[in-house]
């Protein structure tokens, strides 16, 4: 038997559409084309409800304007909102990655609006003539200002989903500096001993690397709103009448929720990424750190007995398949090769904005894919990172504190009151002898006791910085 089909026809000819797909002939040739990475679009909901929106207002405006029957313009806002309240969305098919500049995005969008919108007039699917993809629901359009507006629209939605994974974790690491805020432990620069300080200092700067991070984000974000909606082609609005650009972004702000902004020069608009890289540097900015700060964790956690061993990372799974007992610190490496993959699209996109030529940029559809990726992963890598590693980090409290009575570390805290001279040379004594700072002290007759307990008191050791961020 074979499947039931429609013909559709464009500029290379005629091809059959299965009769009931929403999508049409060059939705086909686009699925044909780019068989890239599997992942269509419609792996990004905020992306298609984004597309619907864009669409919905463009027939607003057009209706507006009187260049749309009211009639066709109900039926297309009609489609649009029931994409964007989750329907259809399997029926965005074209592969994320893709020549065109996304035209083959923007036209899987105008053939299922189209298609859907004929359904709700009494049509079947495809008889263009009673509606039609390019010149209605495409009116006024071009994919080069419909493509990236929705991508930018799409990327503010997702990024409000990671601001607020980040302020999940940044909580856990908060909670955790109160929890650790009197265990004493030794600090180190280079791998060395350095001076003491609390296990809570230590995590209340992973708490407020976070929040400095999440201000930077949404810094960012902030230029994503402007965007060039009414400028069709290269920016010149060829084909958008006078009014369109405004109307269509009124309605637009209206649907999504977001404070939206016409870029002052639309030809300078629809060429720039820089919005795009701007974003993207933060999103590795936040890579970068939050990886260091897993590589904290896995080095203070590493033993349990032939390491630092100074936290206890929660055990998760087994670690091996031949080592008997063995727990691997599973959920900070899963975050560090997501921040991995981050600081790679971070390149992508930079050598993509950088590839543009004159009056557009060809290579946005990698830009949202590398986005979007960075993203949506950071977003469950925080997550996951908070609740299944973070919350139930525990203290070796007493093989922490022997580490503080056993370092020479403690000799810095003298060195104002015995001289760099004779600090040095205790210092080289410890070392040499395995004795411990306090005991050579007391013996040459540097300090009295009183005042060596007083100056090796817990608190005044820490010291009054990096307090618990809550």
């Amino acid at each position: 038997m074979t499947a039931a089909t429609r013909s559709e026809h464009d500029l290379l000819g005629d091809r059959d559409v299965p009769a009931d797909a929403y999508w049409g002939v060059h939705t086909l040739r686009a699925t044909e084309n780019f068989p890239i990475t599997g992942t269509p679009i419609s792996a990004y909901p905020h992306l298609i409800d984004a597309l619907a929106a864009v669409k919905e207002a463009a027939a607003l405006a057009n209706e507006e304007l009187g260049l749309l029957e009211p009639e066709k313009a109900a039926a297309i806002v009609a489609a649009c909102r029931e994409i964007r309240e989750g329907k259809l969305h399997d029926q965005f098919v074209v592969d994320v990655v893709q020549g065109g500049a996304g035209t083959s995005t923007n036209m899987n969008a105008n053939e299922v609006v189209a298609n859907r919108a004929l359904e709700l007039l009494g049509h079947a699917k495809g008889e263009y003539r009673y509606l039609h993809p390019n010149e209605d629901v495409n009116l006024g359009q071009s994919t080069n200002d419909v493509y990236p507006t929705a991508v930018k629209i799409a990327t503010v939605f997702a990024v409000r989903g990671l601001l607020d994974a980040m302020s999940v974790l940044q909580d856990a690491f908060a909670h955790k500096a109160v929890e650790f805020r009197d265990v004493l432990k030794m600090g180190r620069t280079q791998l060395q001993d350095a001076v003491p300080m609390t296990l809570g200092q230590e995590f209340s700067a992973y708490a407020v690397m976070l929040d400095e991070d999440r201000a930077r984000l949404a810094e960012a974000v902030e230029l994503i709103h402007e965007i060039n909606l009414g400028a069709t082609a290269i920016g010149t609005g060829l084909n958008a009448p006078a009014g369109y650009a405004e109307s269509a972004r009124r309605h637009l702000a209206a649907l999504t929720g977001l404070p939206l902004v016409t870029a002052a020069n639309l030809v300078e608009a629809t060429q720039d990424c820089g919005a795009f890289v701007q974003m993207s540097g933060v999103l590795k900015r936040i890579a970068v750190k939050l990886s260091k700060s897993c590589n904290d964790l896995r080095l203070l956690s590493s033993g349990p007995r032939a390491g630092l061993g100074e936290i206890n990372l929660p055990p998760v799974q087994a670690g091996s398949s031949i080592m008997p007992g063995k727990v691997n610190p599973v959920i900070p490496e899963v975050v560090n090769q997501v921040a991995f993959e981050v600081i790679g699209n971070d390149v992508t996109i930079t050598m993509a904005a950088e590839a543009g030529q004159l009056q557009l940029n060809a290579f946005e559809p990698i830009i949202l894919h590398s986005l979007s990726e960075s993203i949506t992963h950071l977003r469950a890598a925080c997550l996951t990172l908070a609740e299944r590693c973070v919350w139930g980090i525990t203290a070796n409290t007493e093989a922490l504190r022997a580490t503080v009575e056993n370092s020479i570390g403690l000799v810095t805290a003298l060195n104002p009151h015995i001289g760099y001279t004779a600090a040095t040379d205790i210092a080289k004594e410890a070392l040499a002898t395995g004795r411990g700072v306090a005991e050579l002290v007391l013996e040459k007759g540097l300090l009295p006791a009183e005042t060596l307990a007083a100056l090796l008191r817990p608190e005044v050791l820490a010291g009054s910085g990096g307090q618990a961020v809550v």
